[in-house]
């Protein structure tokens, strides 16, 4: 288990009612679901950095002209005897 670091956090009253009354239906404490709620919401920002680098380097080698022609080395694949 993960060493815990004490914190405080100021919620409205609203977000309070409703931390208790989701803890208390989900029958964790209001710690945990808070928690859970953070770790969910990092590996959505993660998650969302990974597709933003697979976005940014889409396509990065397009206009090589110095490489291969990849659908002619795969031809080249298929023609030549098992």
């Amino acid at each position: 288990m993960p060493t815990m670091e004490r914190t405080q956090i100021y919620l409205t009253s609203y977000q309070k009612k409703k931390l208790a009354s989701y803890a208390a239906s989900a029958g964790v404490s209001q710690s945990e679901l808070i928690r859970q709620s953070i770790d969910t919401y990092i590996n959505s920002v993660e998650e969302t950095d990974k597709e933003k680098v697979l976005g940014d380097i889409a396509g990065i080698w397009a206009n090589r002209q110095d490489l291969p022609d990849i659908r002619k080395l795969r031809k080249g694949w298929k023609d030549r005897p098992s």
